[in-house]
């Protein structure tokens, strides 16, 4: 998997070298396996938001991501209790949850605008993946863990 070369940050005496990766686990990458689910809820988002012009449909859209964003940043923090915070296992990088999540829910948008048709075909799919996840996987990162392997 290619991996950035990392950023050193220097404060003082306190000096850290972070790395990232483009794909893979979500506190040190760009982009995960949940980033397909912020695609489909684009589309799912973008279809509800068709009537709008677009400037008022994108701002809505910018909206409801960042304040996703915000609740799950809470969430892995613990703020509802121990169980949520291990289903979410871990906190996401910083570029995964400010750059890659929204885009990919714009990337979905942008689809829902061309071919409304797939809103329907999204959710259902959204539907088997959250219900996978929460249900039958023990934490959300299953799926991320099985493909590290």
């Amino acid at each position: 998997m290619p991996r950035g070369e990392g950023l050193i940050i220097q404060h003082g005496e306190w000096t850290q070298k972070v790395s990232w990766h483009f794909f893979g686990e979500k506190t040190r990458s760009v982009f995960d396996v949940w980033s397909a689910e912020h695609v489909l809820s684009g589309v799912s988002c973008g279809q509800m938001l068709r009537k709008l012009p677009a400037k008022q449909a994108l701002l809505c859209l910018g909206l409801i991501a960042f304040a996703w964003e915000s609740v799950e940043h809470y969430l892995e923090e613990g703020l509802a209790g121990r169980a949520v915070e291990y289903w979410f296992h871990g906190v996401e990088f910083w570029a995964n949850r400010l750059i890659a999540d929204p885009l990919m829910m714009l990337v979905g948008y942008w689809v829902a605008r061309k071919w409304p048709a797939l809103a329907w075909p999204a959710r259902a799919g959204s539907l088997v993946w959250l219900a996978l996840n929460i249900f039958v996987f023990p934490h959300s990162m299953y799926v991320q863990d099985w493909l590290g392997r």
